[in-house]
């Protein structure tokens, strides 16, 4: 760990002084991108064509990036084949093609860490009983992991008495639903899952007052494709669960397995925030320059990966951002909204790797 990051990780996540951070998290990718450099000779030959008058950034907008498609048709990594301690794979329709990202220990400590710090945010320091909107079937080979899977091993260690709601057909267990809420009433509840899935799987699985979530606190991510052709959006979301189940605490968050540790919290006021060791940009898809307070593709920064160069990745989503600080959330640093991905990108959300099974024909 370098000392920049240390020097990182000991910000409040959401509670810093931008003007402090910066000079920071420069420094961590700087040291990032010469690493890599000399650890893994075809990141080293793809920036001297992608970026050969950059050696050292100046500002964050400097920090040479790689397009994030190419972990689907390369295999980067800057650590040893026998340090790998996992395999991630991005989600994806079942044919395409996926990236594959290498994880050793180092970095998967580095990645639970930051995410505790984002999570505490919005869950308090203490670990919540927990209701996982997924099935327990999802969690097999540990060594390697979809998306989804790594998604919710890394969540769970935010909650205590995990309680899976669905089984492995993507049935709601109701009975066992109720017994879990009647086990921990009057406690404050962790849920989480994947977008379309808590939408499709639970919340329409349930009748009004069938429990009351009252108490709950849902994080949810993935992707909003899946939703926005079926006439949902953010409102309709957040609305729909109030009104059905008195769940009124929900988070969104922005992230994905190219950079996993580093997600993006959704905020009261709706708007993602960069926590003390991420930050984005938001480049023109015609200049590449960057296009602060205009639509463009995110540029997604991160301190965190050492075993492979994922510190800085441009996405194919398209986002906004609002403000570098000053959220009427109360929370610090820059804040954004995303649009969606990119025209003829690959819709690749968490809960999009679930296909539903096709309807009985009679």
């Amino acid at each position: 760990m370098t000392p920049p990051l240390d020097a990182l990780l000991a910000l409040s996540a959401f509670g810093y002084d931008p003007a402090q951070r910066e000079p920071l998290l420069l420094g961590a990718l700087n040291a990032l991108t010469g690493f890599h450099r000399a650890a893994c000779p075809p990141y080293g030959r793809a920036l001297d064509l992608l970026f050969p008058a950059v050696s050292t950034a100046r500002t964050l907008v400097d920090v040479p990036y790689l397009p994030i498609g190419i972990f689907k048709s390369h295999a980067l990594r800057s650590v040893e084949e026998q340090a790998i301690w996992k395999t991630l794979t991005s989600s994806g329709t079942t044919s395409s093609r996926v990236s594959r990202i290498v994880i050793d220990r180092e970095t998967a400590k580095r990645q639970t860490r930051t995410l505790a710090l984002i999570m505490a945010a919005v869950l308090g320091p203490r670990r919540l009983p927990m209701i996982i909107v997924d099935t327990s079937s999802l969690i097999g080979d540990r060594r390697q992991f979809s998306a989804r899977g790594a998604g919710v091993l890394g969540m769970m260690n935010f909650g205590r008495d995990h309680f899976y709601a669905l089984d492995a057909d993507m049935r709601l267990d109701r009975d066992g639903l109720r017994r879990f809420l009647e086990q921990h009433a009057g406690e404050p509840v962790f849920l989480f899952g994947f977008t379309f899935m808590v939408w499709r799987y639970f919340l329409e699985a349930l009748a009004p007052g069938d429990v009351d979530l009252s108490n709950g606190i849902l994080i949810h991510g993935g992707g909003w494709k899946k939703l926005a052709d079926a006439a949902v959006d953010r409102q309709a979301f957040r609305q729909a669960f109030a009104e059905r189940l008195r769940l009124t605490r929900i988070h969104d968050y922005y992230g994905m397995v190219e950079q996993v540790g580093s997600i993006y919290l959704e905020c009261d006021q709706g708007v993602f925030h960069t926590p003390a060791f991420s930050d984005v940009v938001v480049r023109d898809p015609v200049t590449w320059a960057a296009a602060s307070g205009r639509q463009g593709v995110l540029q997604v920064l991160s301190a965190l990966p050492t075993s492979y160069p994922g510190h800085s990745l441009l996405t194919e989503d398209l986002g906004t951002i609002v403000a570098d600080d000053g959220c009427a959330c109360g929370w610090r640093g820059r804040h954004f909204v995303v649009h969606g991905r990119v025209p003829a990108a690959e819709p690749r959300g968490c809960s999009d790797t679930f296909v539903p099974p096709a309807p009985d024909v009679a």
